[in-house]
């Protein structure tokens, strides 16, 4: 099974719908992938080869990475990095290809070698794609009479990165195989249905976006509404025209939305989802009981990572039993707690999490040293630290590497972030460790307000609700929290960002 065949739904059936532009079917989705595969199949390219899309948000983008994983190796990169970043992916995945519409955008043709070769992707009146070899770039000898090879469920689908915030970035190779079995685990866990409409507001270069949305919306049979990118200001405008039953997104889109609910009213009465999904990132047990008390809607919590081609854990939807605080059980996942020399602990224990499952890719691209490390009997060591409760419940207490050790004193600076978050006048919070020449690390904490409060006020705060091994030794207050690229609050990075030393 290739995904192609995940595009199963009715033929008369809105598949992708483009705010201000042409829906296609599911009928004209896969003539349109269909013909682009034989287009691209017809510039030289094979299933072997990577094919680097760079494109904002949008029904084009979906088709592109359906066209681009079923003729080669789709890798979508995020259209706005630099030149200099566009020049590393094109290297280190050895991409033949750029696929992007015309001109857009202009740093990541700037960047192509001159051996890639460059193919726009130009919008039809009626809505579907059509692909033109832009000349000044060689490309491969034109092969139009050679058949069109169908991906095995064994080839690789696509190839993204990890986040590489501490390291150089590892290449993920996912297979057709694992993103089917991630899509059908999503559609299971939520009960996705043809009469779905989701909101796509999470971006098509990340596997949040890919997987949880895209490919999890289409193998249901249902409908995605596919907007140029997530924009606060919109959102509740197209639920309103769209009437979405359910989307996802990352945590710090959910607060965002949340802070625009009460000018909105009348629109969210009237529009109530049948659930809200939130993944990439820990969503602090405040911010679930805002979301529920002002949307009048369950908030799932789930776990995903790139390795395991998206979900590996949610809390369920009603009438199943949700646990807030925790990130629910493993949906076609098994999920186990290790120590740090392989072994499996027992339940209740804290560990590293580990997981096991068909949508876990075999290993990372060309890193043995990697693998080596994260690959454990079968399990794949995820990095994350946690416990596991009576009832397969996942409790997270952070990143392993992002624990705090103050002393000896071990701090989960999500623990932090939430009592943070639930000071009236604080929007954001991050807690993270800073050097310390006697204690090792030390905890400081930084924070965005949406009132007036003090650095005194807020440190009174945690000091009512937290041990003092745990209190933040001090809280910078800033405009905005640096995040990566996709959205990612970067913890780590905090300490060198501030300049803070010893």
């Amino acid at each position: 099974m290739n995904l192609f065949e995940l595009l199963a739904g009715e033929d008369n059936h809105l598949a992708l719908v483009t705010p201000e532009g042409r829906s296609l079917t599911y009928k004209q989705l896969r003539e349109n992938v269909t013909a682009l595969v034989s287009q691209l199949h017809s510039f030289g390219l094979q299933k072997s080869d990577r094919i680097a899309i760079a494109m904002t948000n949008g029904s084009p983008m979906a088709i592109t990475f359906l066209a681009a994983a079923l003729c080669g190796i789709a890798a979508p990169l995020n259209p706005k990095y630099k030149q200099e970043e566009f020049a590393f992916y094109y290297a280190d995945t050895q991409a033949k290809a750029l696929i992007t519409l015309s001109e857009e955008p202009e740093v990541a043709i700037t960047a192509l070698t001159p051996d890639m070769m460059l193919i726009n992707a130009n919008v039809n009146t009626d809505g579907t794609l059509s692909f033109e070899l832009a000349t000044g770039h060689k490309a491969f000898p034109s092969s139009p009479h050679l058949p069109t090879p169908q991906p095995s469920s064994d080839d690789i689908a696509m190839i993204l990165h990890t986040s590489g915030t501490t390291s150089r970035p590892k290449r993920v190779p996912i297979r057709h195989r694992n993103l089917i079995a991630s899509a059908n685990n999503i559609i299971g866990a939520y009960s996705l249905a043809a009469a779905d409409t989701t909101l796509c507001l999470m971006p098509l270069f990340h596997v949040h976006g890919l997987v949880g949305c895209l490919l999890a919306t289409l193998g249901s049979g249902g409908t995605l509404v596919c907007p140029n990118g997530f924009n606060a200001l919109e959102f509740w405008k197209l639920v309103d025209t769209y009437k979405p039953t359910w989307y996802s997104a990352a945590p710090t889109m959910h607060q965002t939305i949340l802070a625009r609910a009460s000018r909105n009213t009348e629109i969210v009465q009237a529009n109530r989802f049948r659930f809200i999904r939130s993944s990439s990132a820990s969503l602090p047990p405040i911010i679930i009981e805002q979301l529920e008390a002002t949307l009048n809607a369950p908030v799932v919590e789930s776990y995903s990572m790139t390795e395991a081609s998206h979900l590996m854990t949610t809390n369920p939807i009603p009438p199943k039993v949700r646990k807030p605080g925790t990130v629910g059980y493993g949906f076609g996942v098994e999920v186990g707690i290790m120590d740090s020399e392989g072994n499996l602990l027992p339940q209740g224990s804290l560990g590293e999490v580990v997981v096991k499952a068909p949508n876990v890719i075999d290993g990372y691209e060309n890193n043995p040293e990697a693998n080596a490390t994260a690959f454990v009997n079968g399990w794949f060591r995820t990095g994350d630290q946690g416990t596991l409760d009576e009832d397969g419940y996942l409790r997270l207490t952070g990143r392993i590497k992002e624990l705090i050790n103050r002393g000896g004193e071990k701090i989960s600076p999500l623990e932090v972030d939430d009592i943070l978050l639930r000071h009236p006048a604080v929007a954001e919070a991050l807690a993270f460790a800073v050097p310390h020449k006697s204690l090792g690390e030390d905890i400081h904490a930084a924070v965005v307000l949406k009132a007036e409060a003090s650095e005194k006020e807020l440190l009174a705060h945690c000091s009512s609700m937290l041990a003092n091994f745990k209190v933040p030794k001090q809280i910078h207050i800033l405009e905005q929290l640096p995040r990566g690229a996709t959205g990612k609050l970067q913890r780590l990075a905090m300490a060198k960002l501030l300049e803070i030393g010893e």
